[in-house]
């Protein structure tokens, strides 16, 4: 087999050996889908670690350059396809509802939720859940791992552009949160970073476990939680024997947290901020500021290795380096080297901002921003101008604020567009 370029990630390098010794590409091209067991997988990298893939750009080189997927099949069985095994995300535009929070409760800081169990309680109690669920007759019943039972269904296959058939009998199923009401059982798939996809396997398998069960109607639903607010999206399999028959039925989005944050608010800082001196790290190449809060929430809850973030969230390894140097690059996390990995951690900064409430900790980010000569007179003479200014204008900007490692044209406008994304944050948190 040919060589894939640079390997990223530990599960490049062991899928490459798989690959290799079991010849799957061959075997895929004549078999349409090669099943692979946990004990083959053992051998290389541990297969819990090997065939969890959230999200596309979680996928291994190999998996993303062939158009790979794999699905679990059995307790110890895999089957690898170009399955079209993900959903993306649909983007919606829409109103925030603020919720309250039950001030008896005090085993539960809604101001600091740093785990998807607790997203989903804090939901649970907040009411979020009977709302968006339309039942205030929810109760928590079924949670955590429990066996698939034996069914079969459709998926498609990219190549083919037709459905295959696939059989699963017995796989562990993972359920994050299960509320049963008069009508419904709604089983929910909760995430605590921004994604742009999900797994659809994560939602089909519990559905079809649930589905076979019971007789109430079961209905699937995706959760976000991120920077103090609930996304959730209900979804439908319109045929419940076929895995991509999946339809966004219903979104909202609710908080909990005061987001009154308004145009005064942001002048304030403009007018009193201090300017500091730019760092010596690479200016920053990552366009969405809500994806570098979002590492910061993450290594709140624990410091991790590049392996891990690229891994375990919605980063592929380009954008694991770029998020995490623009969150350096505001001083709110650092780096160390530590048995050849670079491990990434919060500094004394990153730490006090994760414990301001929502309006607090979204106007710190806004200073911190500002600070740098580059956004703060982008953002001027976007108040001046009431609309973004040109790129031409903001190279101009750029190449007059003493910028790291910024030497041709072509990256001063590619960089450009970070800078446009933090402003058009920076004045949508007007509410």
């Amino acid at each position: 087999m040919s060589s894939i370029g640079i390997v990223t990630t530990k599960n490049d390098i062991a899928w490459e050996q798989l690959f290799d010794k079991y010849d799957i590409l061959s075997h895929i091209e004549r078999e349409i889908a090669v099943e692979i067991t946990a004990s083959q997988i053992n051998e290389f990298r541990e297969a819990r670690l090997m065939t969890k893939f959230d999200h596309k750009r979680n996928l291994p080189k190999l998996f993303s350059k062939n158009h790979l997927s794999i699905l679990p099949i059995s307790r110890g069985s895999y089957l690898i396809s170009k399955f079209e095994a993900y959903k993306d995300i649909e983007e919606i535009e829409s109103e925030i509802y603020k919720v309250s929070f039950p001030d008896y409760i005090e085993s539960i800081d809604y101001e600091n939720i740093t785990s998807e169990a607790m997203a989903i309680n804090c939901a649970y109690v907040s009411g979020i859940l009977a709302d968006f669920i339309e039942d205030n007759n929810l109760l928590p019943t079924v949670s955590g791992r429990m066996s698939s039972n034996t069914f079969s269904f459709n998926i498609n296959n990219t190549k083919l552009k037709l459905p295959v058939s696939v059989k699963v009998a017995n796989s562990q199923v993972e359920i994050d949160g299960g509320y049963e009401g008069l009508n419904c059982l709604s089983l929910i798939e909760a995430k605590n970073s921004i994604s742009d996809d999900f797994l659809i396997r994560q939602l089909y398998y519990p559905y079809r476990l649930w589905q076979s069960k019971i007789d109430k109607n079961v209905k699937p639903i995706f959760m976000i939680y991120s920077n103090g607010i609930f996304n959730l999206y209900e979804y439908i399999f319109e045929d419940i024997n076929n895995y991509n028959s999946i339809t966004l039925v219903k979104q909202k989005n609710y908080t909990i947290e005061d987001l009154d944050i308004t145009l005064d608010d942001i002048l304030q800082i403009l007018r009193n901020v201090n300017t500091v001196d730019e760092p010596e790290i690479p200016f920053p190449q990552a366009n969405s500021f809500k994806r570098v809060i979002n590492i910061c929430e993450l290594l709140s809850e624990s410091e991790r290795t590049r392996d891990e973030i690229t891994l375990n969230y919605d980063f592929d390894p380009r954008q694991t380096n770029y998020y995490t140097d623009a969150a350096r690059y505001l001083s709110l996390v650092d780096k160390r080297y530590e048995n050849g990995e670079v491990i990434y951690y919060l500094t004394a900064e990153g730490k006090k901002l994760s414990k301001l409430k929502y309006k607090a900790r979204q106007l710190k980010f806004v200073e911190l921003i500002l600070q740098h000569k580059v956004f703060r007179e982008t953002l001027q003479k976007c108040l001046e101008y009431g609309y973004m200014p040109p790129k031409y204008e903001i190279v101009e900007i750029m190449k007059s604020s003493n910028l790291h490692r910024i030497a041709s044209n072509e990256t001063f406008g590619r960089r450009a567009s970070t800078i446009s994304g933090w402003i058009n944050w920076i004045l949508e948190l007007q509410r």
